[in-house]
């Protein structure tokens, strides 16, 4: 079965926001509740009104099994640079390991190089080592420490 990669719509907030509640990280900080809370939708308009985001979901045979968020962010570095930066990747469980998560990042890649960005980068939670290791595979390196200030 072919993975379709395509931008996510307004009807598919409530899958994506499924896949981002189902681990035990996502559980803790997202309500996944029917109906879903009104300000996933406005965070999806804020997302889909900006040029410099990209909301993605992955499908097979019309089933949503995984998303992530690319945003551009262009500063004074590097020349006037623009990185992108990759963010909420989420694959069901029941296709990890399949190709789901390479497939949605060889896209994020491959657009970000379309689109003129000279660097990607991610993070990844330290409870998450198989997550880092997938990140690795695929050409990403640890070549920074990350650090949050949660507000």
């Amino acid at each position: 079965m072919p993975i379709i990669i395509r931008l996510a719509t307004k009807q598919d907030v409530t899958a994506i926001v499924r896949l981002l509640a189902d681990d035990i990280l996502g559980a803790q900080r997202e309500r996944y509740l029917e109906p879903l809370p009104a300000e996933y939708y406005a965070a999806f308009a804020a997302i889909n009104a900006d040029s410099n985001n990209f909301l993605i979901v992955s499908e097979i045979d019309n089933k949503i099994i995984g998303t992530l968020q690319l945003t551009y962010i262009t500063y004074l570095t590097y020349i006037g640079g623009t990185r992108a930066l990759i963010e909420a990747v989420r694959v069901d469980n029941e296709y990890r390991g399949k190709g789901v998560g390479k497939t949605m990042l060889n896209w994020a890649i491959s657009k970000a190089k379309k689109d003129g960005c000279h660097l990607m980068q991610l993070t990844t939670d330290k409870k998450r080592p198989e997550a880092l290791e997938f990140y690795t595979k695929l050409g990403f390196t640890a070549s920074h420490e990350g650090l949050k200030l949660f507000l």
